[in-house]
Parts: C-alpha cells; sequence; structure tokens
C-alpha cells in the first residue's frame, strides 16, 4: 500500500515537473526574444548579409513581390515591437529579396531612364475651370499619355495629380514614349483650352524601394523637366548618349543645347556640370 502511494506520488510528481518544464522553456525563450543585446547582434549580422539591412522598414515592404508581401504578413503578427525572432525572420526575407533581384524578379540598381511630366499653368486654368472640367482634362490627358508608356515597355511608377513618373528599360524607348504622348496630347481639348506639357528625360540608376524608385537621379530627372518651361521636351546629356544614333532621325528630331536664361532662377539639386538639350522637329 505505501508503494502504491509511493508510485501515485512520484508520478504525479512527474507531472507536475513535466507541466513546469515548457512553461519554463517558454518563458526563457521569451526572455531571450526581447534582449535588447541579442536583437542587437542580429541586427548587426544583417549588415554582413546580401541585400538590404533595412528590409522590413516601410519603405522597403510597401511595393509588390513575395518577400515583401511575406515582411508585411510577418510585421503584422509579430507587430512593431522589436524582438530576436523578428529580426532573423526579417534577416531571412532580406537574403531572397536579394537574391530574387539577383535573377531578374526584382529590382535593384541599373540603368533606367526616367521620365516627369508637368502641365503647364495647369493650376490657374483648373482654378477658373472648376473641379468638373478638370478632372475632364486629367482622364483625357492620362489616355493620351499613358499608353504610350505601356506600349514601349514603360512603366508609370506615380501620377502626381497633372503629371506623372515612368521609367523605361531604355533612353530610346523613352523618347518614343515621349514624342507619341506630346503627338496625342494634341488632340485633347477641355472647352477651346488645349494642355501643354513639359517633358524631362533622365537617365541613371536610381533604386526601386517598396514600389517606388529613390536617388540623385530621379532628382535629376524632375529637375531636367523643370527646365522645360512651356511645354518643351528635355533630355539631359546622359540620356542623349544612350540613344541610338539613328533614334533622333527616325522619329524626325534633333537637340539644341539648354542654356538658363539670365533671369531664370537656377536648377537646385543637381550637378553643376548637367548640360540639358531640348528636342526640336527638323
Amino acid at each position: 500500500m505505501a508503494d502504491d502511494v509511493l508510485e501515485d506520488g512520484s508520478e504525479a510528481g512527474r507531472r507536475r515537473s513535466g507541466a513546469r518544464f515548457p512553461g519554463q522553456l517558454s518563458a526563457l525563450v521569451n526572455a531571450a526574444n526581447q534582449r535588447g543585446d541579442l536583437i542587437g547582434v542580429i541586427r548587426k549580422a544583417r549588415e554582413n548579409l546580401p541585400g538590404d539591412p533595412a528590409f522590413g522598414d516601410p519603405l522597403s515592404v510597401s511595393g509588390p513581390g513575395g518577400a515583401r508581401a511575406v515582411a508585411r504578413a510577418a510585421d503584422k503578427a509579430l507587430g512593431d515591437s522589436p524582438s530576436a525572432a523578428k529580426e532573423l525572420g526579417l534577416g531571412a526575407l532580406q537574403v531572397w529579396q536579394a537574391m530574387l533581384e539577383r535573377v531578374g524578379k526584382g529590382r535593384g540598381p541599373q540603368d533606367v531612364t526616367i521620365m516627369f511630366t508637368d502641365l503647364v499653368a495647369f493650376s490657374s486654368w483648373s482654378l477658373a475651370a472648376g473641379d468638373e472640367a478638370t478632372l475632364e482634362l486629367l482622364r483625357r490627358v492620362a489616355k493620351a499619355i499613358e499608353p504610350p508608356v505601356a506600349e514601349r515597355g514603360g512603366q508609370v511608377i506615380k501620377r502626381m495629380g497633372d503629371g506623372l513618373m515612368a521609367v523605361f528599360p531604355s533612353a530610346d524607348r523613352a523618347l518614343q514614349a515621349a514624342v507619341a504622348a506630346k503627338e496625342n496630347l494634341a488632340g485633347v481639348s477641355i472647352d477651346g483650352y488645349r494642355p501643354q506639357m513639359r517633358m524631362g528625360l533622365h537617365t541613371g540608376s536610381p533604386r526601386e524601394i517598396g514600389g517606388d524608385w529613390l536617388g540623385v537621379d530621379v532628382t535629376i530627372a524632375a529637375r531636367v523637366m523643370a527646365a522645360g518651361g512651356n511645354g518643351n521636351t528635355m533630355l539631359s546629356a546622359v540620356t542623349l548618349e544612350k540613344l541610338s544614333a539613328e533614334t533622333l532621325e527616325q522619329l524626325g528630331f534633333g537637340v539644341k543645347l539648354y542654356r538658363r536664361s539670365f533671369f531664370a532662377a537656377p536648377l537646385s539639386g543637381v550637378p553643376e556640370d548637367l548640360r540639358i538639350y531640348r528636342l526640336e522637329a527638323e
């Protein structure tokens, strides 16, 4: 009888001990997961991994792609609080995204031609025309200029009210799209108002982050467009150099070096030696 009691007690003790062990282990794991020094070590290690060590921040996970989608889901599941598990997961996703970029399923540093467009004096016209006419004009402008972008392999990155930003795999395709868009735009009219559009093309190696393109070359492209005045199409010297020899001839255009007028404000945020050319029909 005593043996039975002892045996029962020992078995119960073992059960109680076994029940405590998973709880203790879970507590240890949770404590380690929240340790700031461990999180710091993992973050430091991510700097030596392929890809963007900041992968996981809002800029790097807001765009398309499998790794970004998983990162967004993980962020919702794990919350905003830093943890070792979260850093390990993001590290793995960072490597995955880098591998996708290397095989052409993502984006990394590469030459693209950036296009910026903007309607001249649009705000003044819109103020007088009203919302209904303004929206109708923007619809017609989009139908005029966006198809040529897509047809020549371009991608509209963002629309900015009366303008847009697009990227192209080559300078030739970007210029062909610009010329076709301007031709289409010539047929757009709202109550006698014919919009004029300035365009700027610049070739460089910006970085695609979260579905957007960022970097110095994006800023330069915007400034090249700003030099377009009352509806000109402008090219940076880099874009001009990247054009095939026959492209301008086939399109029936030439170029002329842009010289800023004495009274015009200098372009900010661009290299001092930046040369810009104006597209001119021959």
